[in-house]
């Protein structure tokens, strides 16, 4: 098992991971980072914990927001959406015909 130290928010924690997994742990590390970052940015530095805390909210809304739209991505088309979209190609056929017809 590996061991790598993280540095967040001025403090260094020493975790353990799956051998291979160090720049992954890393860069997780490095969200988190950035996350606390921005809230500091904004005024919004109290205790470490509330740092943490905000940070995993952040993230957590995110990850909300992710699994949302893929749940919507995976969602079939709806049936009226169809049925306009064939009605479209329907009558610009139709138009197609009468402008041959009518050219003819």
């Amino acid at each position: 098992m590996a061991q790598v130290t993280i540095r967040i928010n001025g403090y260094a924690y020493t975790v353990g991971c799956e051998d291979g997994q160090e720049e992954h742990l890393e860069q997780m590390a490095a969200e988190i980072e950035q996350r606390i970052a921005s809230i500091k940015a904004i005024g919004g530095q109290s205790g470490e914990a509330r740092l943490l805390m905000l940070a995993s909210l952040l993230l957590a809304d995110e990850l909300h927001d992710m699994r949302e739209a893929l749940a919507n991505a995976a969602k079939p088309a709806k049936p009226d959406g169809e049925r306009r979209a064939r009605l479209r190609r329907v009558a610009a056929r139709a138009e197609e015909i009468a402008a041959d017809l009518l050219e003819g």
